[in-house]
């Protein structure tokens, strides 16, 4: 006969079972590690290195600033059109889709399976005889999450759909950047092609006052050739002007989602064609006014991409610890049952349903190396993307410190630049006074106006380079649009 177990037995089972779960509860508790999107490895100043004089609005809103209905619509139009940005979006909805795809353990899985058999059974002098059977199965299967195995799982996923989600507000802020640097380059090639044509009549000017003087004896052939030779650099200049401009034109038509014709037909709101409404401008603007730059801790917080990476960042932490409790058991309960009756009223008949529900639990004991590979692969991971959100700080720091430094430099050459023009015009004028008097010779002259064209072509460029500089730092702080 078997003997029953002692009470004495029982109880010290008892106490070995308590302490053993107590153990495996102490185990399973841990939490994630403390984190602020501040804990970077290299000193964060209080205030920016290259800070000036940034003291006026904000850089919210900052295509509202430029005051530039044209800019504003081309940006609005880019936001919708832009396939880029739609693919973004597309990722989003990716993402969120894989969350909802891996909170999904939380729940039981509830499966059916009705069926219907049709049988004959031929017998040798005794004829055949036929039956059906209907039959509706059903199996549930559910991981209780003791551990929070799976509730850190589906919070990676969530937190990874959020960083998806800033990564698609960092690409809006980006396109908005580049169409607008595109935007003003266009307006510059389109001064700098009227400049070059300014600068081929003047040349033919110079070319037809040479030849004159020469058919009067008062210049040499060699000043002829010399004054078309000029002629013909300036008109290669004028055709890579224009150029540059159906360049531009056809980047900020695949910027706007549009085919590339180079012409810009699309008609604004206002019934005015883009392409006038563009080339309306005679000079390029100035930049807004000074705005606030705020604290590089405040970016942090703020900049899309620097969220990103910072998200993933906490993504990867849940992702470890949802994996180390690989390692603790997982409780099981499952549960199958069904009916099977040749009449199909008596299917639904609550009475004749068979069951069963089992509990169980499953401790893992050799997984060759299964189960610790996966943790030294997540931990990898996680010092990855530590590492990688520190990248992205720095550079995020060096854009915003290089931005506004540029700013001071830019201005100051912007008006040397603006000067030099004033004194290039100023001895254009001189010089051809002086050459039709016979006071200086034709490469005079020819330098004079060279240094005219030459002047003016920068003074535009700085202008631009300007105003791409102060959306960069727009793009650096991560205004929004």
């Amino acid at each position: 006969m078997l003997e029953r177990p002692s009470s004495k037995m029982i109880r010290c089972h008892t106490i070995w079972i308590k302490i053993l779960c107590l153990l495996i509860l102490i185990s399973g508790c841990n939490t994630l590690p403390e984190r602020s999107e501040r804990d970077l490895n290299v000193q964060m100043p209080l205030e920016w290195r290259s800070l000036s004089d940034f003291d006026q609005p904000s850089w919210q809103n900052w295509v509202d600033s430029f005051d530039d209905p044209v800019l504003s619509e081309l940006i609005e139009n880019a936001l919708v059109h832009n396939f880029d940005l739609k693919s973004a979006a597309a990722r989003v909805e990716a993402a969120v889709a894989q969350a909802r795809v891996d909170s999904s353990g939380l729940w039981p899985q509830l499966t059916f399976a009705p069926g219907y058999q049709h049988t004959q059974v031929r017998s040798t002098g005794f004829g055949s005889a036929q039956f059906s059977v209907f039959e509706g199965l059903f199996n549930l299967s559910w991981e209780l999450d003791v551990w929070g195995r799976i509730r850190d799982f589906r919070q990676a996923a969530a937190q990874e759909a959020d960083a998806v989600h800033a990564d698609f507000e960092a690409a809006r802020l980006s396109l908005a950047a580049r169409i607008a640097q595109n935007y003003f380059m266009l307006q510059e090639a389109k001064l700098q092609t009227q400049v070059a044509a300014h600068s081929v009549e003047d040349r033919g000017v110079i070319a037809n006052l040479v030849q004159g003087r020469f058919t009067r004896g008062l210049a040499r052939g060699l000043d002829v050739r010399l004054a078309l030779t000029d002629l013909a650099n300036a008109r290669s200049q004028l055709a890579q002007a224009q150029n540059r401009m159906q360049l531009v034109t056809r980047q900020l038509e695949i910027l706007l989602g549009r085919y590339p014709e180079g012409s810009l037909l699309k008609v604004t709101h206002t019934g005015t064609p883009l392409q006038e409404a563009i080339t309306f401008l005679h000079v390029l603007p100035d930049p807004p006014m000074a705005l606030a730059a705020g604290l590089p801790a405040e970016l942090l917080s703020r900049r899309p991409d620097l969220i990103a990476a910072f998200t993933r960042l906490r993504a990867a932490d849940a992702r470890l610890k949802s994996t180390k409790k690989l390692l603790l058991p997982r409780i099981t309960l499952t549960a199958a049952g069904g009916t099977r009756d040749s009449a199909l009223t008596d299917l639904i008949d609550p009475r004749s349903v068979v069951w069963n529900v089992f509990a169980g639990m499953v401790q893992p004991l050799f997984t060759g190396g299964r189960i610790q590979g996966s943790i030294h692969l997540n931990a990898a991971r996680v010092e990855e993307s530590f590492n990688h959100y520190q990248s992205v700080a720095l550079n995020a720091f060096r854009e915003v410190e290089q931005a506004l430094a540029a700013e001071e430099w830019l201005r100051e050459q912007e008006k040397v630049l603006r000067e030099a023009v004033v004194q290039t015009e100023a001895s254009q004028e001189l010089a051809l006074y002086a050459y039709r008097h016979g006071f200086i010779q034709i490469l005079t002259l020819l330098d004079s106006y060279r240094s005219t064209f030459s002047a003016q072509s920068a003074h535009l460029a700085v202008k631009r380079q300007l105003l791409s500089n102060r959306i960069n730092l727009y793009l650096a702080l991560g205004g929004g649009v």
